[in-house]
C-alpha cells in the first residue's frame, strides 16, 4: 500500500510540475509579446530528455518551422538541478544522512 501511495503521489507532483511549466511558459510568452513559445514550459520537468522531445513534437505539429528541442533542453536540465536540490534539502531536514 505504501509504494502506491509514492507512486500516486509522484505522478501528482508531475502533473502539477508540467501545468506549472505550461502556466509560467504562457506568461512569460505574454510578457514578450509572443517571443516566448509557451511549450518551453512543458519541459521544465525533470524527465530528461523525453519532455524536452515532446514539446519539439508539438510544436512542429502545430508549425514544422518550429525547432524548439535545443531551446527546451535548457529548462529541462533545470528541472533536474532544480529536483536534486529540492531532495538535498529534505535530506537534510529530515535527517538522512
Amino acid at each position: 500500500m505504501g509504494t502506491i501511495k509514492i507512486v500516486v503521489l509522484g505522478l501528482i507532483a508531475f502533473a502539477f510540475g508540467t501545468a506549472a511549466g505550461v502556466l509560467g511558459g504562457k506568461l512569460m510568452c505574454k510578457l514578450t509579446g509572443g517571443k516566448v513559445n509557451p511549450l518551453i514550459g512543458s519541459a521544465g520537468v525533470s524527465a530528461v530528455p523525453m519532455a524536452a522531445r515532446v514539446s519539439q513534437k508539438v510544436g512542429a505539429e502545430a508549425d514544422p518551422t518550429n525547432f524548439l528541442l535545443m531551446h527546451a533542453m535548457g529548462p529541462n536540465v533545470a528541472g533536474v538541478i532544480g529536483t536534486a536540490v529540492a531532495a538535498g534539502t529534505f535530506m537534510a531536514i529530515f535527517g538522512v544522512f
